[in-house]
């Protein structure tokens, strides 16, 4: 495409003084199903009432019918001030059953261990000392030196030194040891359910900001600042229409030809200038039980002009859609129609058919009624014939009879349209 912007470039500026360079492409004559003309209505391509997720009370509203609007756009805030609470308590929360995890997690400090250790030493060295004075005591009491009141308190002492050592010797162990994998697998969840508390809380705290769902228009206002309103409650409905539909009702007699995907022309009375051409999206095989009609649905691009949508949802179109007989009629490119708003015409070369990338010709406006568009051509009716070629390029500047200069042509077949050779 850019080798050939560039070639066309240069050829225009080589062309002879007077003459307006042209691009054309030849009328081709193809057998298609006439048109039937019939009234649709443009839709837009997707509508959303936006409620509110939750209870309160609008703090502000930040669009007006009409505004555009981009997807996450704040439309309207809630008053937050509870619930912004709610989470500074919730985090606060979180952040102390994970200090408590961490104080599991990194086991006892070597202070506990050590302190551990010396009361450990120290209840051994009062089991040695028990057992050592309970044997002086029995060897005493063998020569009756000690009584047996005394023998009997030694050996109660030397049994609750060797249990104090015993449970000394169990804390030191535990102490090395840490906390119990249980523990730390409940601190663990408690911290998890705490995280999730948190979350659940910011995200009833972002609920409280209304934000656009998508590109597109504020279609009506269902609320203002100061209103109170309650979960489920519409705030705004939002209109997406960088995309249109045209709904259709047809008969049976014309749904049969009509299948998703085929091109099909549309007009707008408001818009006489402008050439659409859209693209059947769905056919619905059910028929409205009262009118015995189908409905059927075509996409089409939609443009900004001054920031407005040019197709708007509510406005007519009229719509030529196959009506099954078939006949051999001129079809042209959809680039050669030149629309004025009053009527539609072609500009014809007339020159010789067999053109030269350096022929010249004279440019003859001729008025055309369009039909059906199949492919990329629309089928016209007038004053034009196979073999005639029609100006694509160029002809927004033509007058009739200009002297013209063919600096390209188009090849015939619909998939080639946009090739020059």
């Amino acid at each position: 495409m850019r080798l050939f912007t560039g070639i066309l470039a240069f050829l225009i500026c080589s062309t002879l003084p007077g003459q307006s360079p042209v691009v054309v492409a030849p009328v081709e004559v193809q057998e298609i199903s006439l048109g039937r003309r019939v009234v649709g209505t443009v839709l837009p391509i997707r509508v959303s009432t936006i409620g509110s997720a939750l209870d309160g009370r609008v703090l502000t509203f930040d669009v007006n019918s009409g505004d555009r609007v981009e997807a996450g756009q704040r439309l309207a805030q809630l008053r937050p001030d509870t619930f912004k609470l709610q989470v500074a308590a919730a985090r606060s929360q979180l952040e102390l059953y994970r200090q408590q995890l961490a104080e599991l997690a990194n086991g006892s400090r070597p202070e506990d261990i050590a302190e551990a250790e010396a009361k450990m030493l120290a209840a051994k060295a009062a089991s040695d000392n028990a057992a050592k004075k309970f044997e002086r005591l029995n060897s005493l009491a063998e020569s009756s030196a000690a009584s047996d009141a005394e023998l009997e308190d030694a050996r109660e002492q030397t049994d609750a030194k060797r249990f104090t050592l015993m449970a000394a010797e169990a804390t030191l162990k535990r102490v090395k040891q840490g906390p119990r994998l249980e523990l730390i697998a409940q601190a663990e969840a408690q911290v998890e359910l705490q995280l999730h508390q948190v979350q659940l809380l910011e995200d009833q705290l972002r609920k409280h900001t209304i934000q656009a769902p998508f590109d597109g228009f504020i279609a009506a206002e269902h609320t203002e600042v100061g209103a109170w309103i309650s979960r489920g409650d519409p705030v705004v409905q939002v209109v997406q229409l960088d995309q249109v539909e045209v709904q259709l009702a047809v008969t049976a007699e014309t749904v049969v030809h009509l299948n998703p995907g085929e091109t099909i022309r549309v007009e707008f009375p408001e818009l006489p200038q402008d050439l659409f051409v859209g693209t059947i999206e769905r056919v619905v095989p059910v028929a409205d039980p009262r009118s015995r009609t189908f409905p059927v649905f075509i996409l089409l691009d939609n443009a900004l002009v001054n920031g407005v949508p040019e197709l708007k949802a509510g406005m007519l179109a009229r719509v030529d859609v196959p009506a099954g007989r078939r006949e051999a009629m001129p079809l042209v490119p959809k680039d050669a129609l030149v629309l004025n708003g009053i009527e539609s015409a072609v500009f014809v070369i007339d020159s010789d058919p067999k053109f030269s990338d350096r022929d010249s010709g004279l440019a003859r406006r001729v008025p055309v009624t369009l039909g059906v568009a199949v492919g990329g051509l629309i089928q016209v009716s007038g004053n034009i014939k196979a073999g005639d070629w029609v100006a694509t390029e160029g002809n927004e500047r033509l007058l009739p009879g200009a002297t013209v200069q063919v600096v390209g042509r188009r090849r015939s077949e619909i998939k080639a349209l946009g090739d020059v050779e």
